[in-house]
């Protein structure tokens, strides 16, 4: 039976988006690392290359649209065109230029393009609740749709393509400053002596409340760092972010601090680490605090496949 589906990444993201796929419609997959798909025996079709998906619709989950160019260049397309595949969904985090060159190449294949940018991180992934950004032609959004809502429970078809990447640089934003403001408060709190998991506490119970704090709370607290988002993907995207706010005269200081802020981190060897790690060149934590549980700068694997959830 031909797929209906497909999953080019098998990262913190993809992973469980090719599952709840996989639970309602056949479903290939393809990973730079096989062993990756083990999880998933009987259950999806793996594809030795990329070359050899079949699946009508192709969910790109890679960090970045450069890595999917170097899996499936144009031969590969027009390999894919010829096996059935008639839609590309980019769910990773890039920029609304880079999914709009990557729809002219897809569409000289005869392949439709349509971004959906993911918001939720790894914990939205596996209970199938992310928040999903798209953009594309309305006809050809309106045919992927049921697909989307195998893994997301907001689905906002926000304009042509590129919409969707525009969208999820605002969300960016918002989750990367919202996330060092939370450092930087617990910084404050630590400083003065404070219980910090009682100010946690008391911060849900308020107005500061948010969805970043209830996912990275943990992480914050026990400086336990494992991926969710990394902190190389945080930069990337604010990156983009900024580029764009050139490109239309916004000026975007705060988030420009924080992306200093989160280089910062990068340098200091968290890249690879989940972003949360921006807490650890703030200086806030006590002398006494010692090294972060778990992970430390430098021996650190390298990121899985799969784009920034924020």
């Amino acid at each position: 039976m031909t797929a209906a589906a497909a999953v080019v990444g098998l990262g913190t993201m993809g992973l469980p988006i090719a599952g709840h796929l996989a639970d309602a419609v056949e479903t290939e997959v393809w990973n730079r690392t096989p062993s990756v798909v083990d999880v998933l025996a009987g259950r999806v079709t793996v594809a030795a290359r990329p070359v050899d998906l079949t699946a009508a619709t192709v969910f790109v989950c890679l960090p970045d649209i450069v890595q999917f160019d170097a899996i499936a260049p144009d031969p590969v397309l027009a390999a894919w065109h010829a096996h059935g595949v008639r839609r590309i969904v980019v769910l990773s985090t890039t920029s609304p230029a880079k999914v709009r060159s990557l729809g002219a190449r897809a569409s000289a294949a005869g392949i439709v393009t349509i971004d959906a940018p993911m918001s939720g991180g790894d914990a939205g992934a596996r209970a199938g609740r992310l928040s999903l950004m798209v953009g594309g032609d309305a006809v050809d959004v309106a045919a992927v749709m049921p697909l989307l809502r195998r893994f997301a429970t907001t689905v906002r078809h926000l304009g042509p393509l590129g919409a969707g990447s525009t969208a999820k640089l605002a969300n960016q934003l918002v989750v990367a400053g919202t996330l060092a403001s939370i450092a930087e408060a617990l910084d404050l709190a630590r400083r003065a002596g404070l219980d910090d998991r009682a100010l946690v506490e008391v911060l849900r119970g308020g107005l500061a409340s948010s969805a970043v704090l209830d996912l990275k709370a943990g992480k914050l607290l026990d400086r336990h760092y494992e991926l969710g988002g990394s902190t190389r993907n945080q930069v990337k995207d604010l990156r983009y972010a900024l580029e764009l706010a050139a490109e239309l005269g916004a000026d975007l200081a705060l988030s420009r601090a924080a992306l200093a802020l989160y280089e910062r981190a990068c340098e200091a060897g968290w890249a690879d680490a989940d972003h949360a790690a921006v807490q650890e060149i703030l200086s806030a934590l006590s002398p006494a605090a010692g090294r972060a549980r778990g992970t430390s700068p430098g021996s650190r694997g390298s990121a899985p496949q799969g784009g920034t959830r924020g």
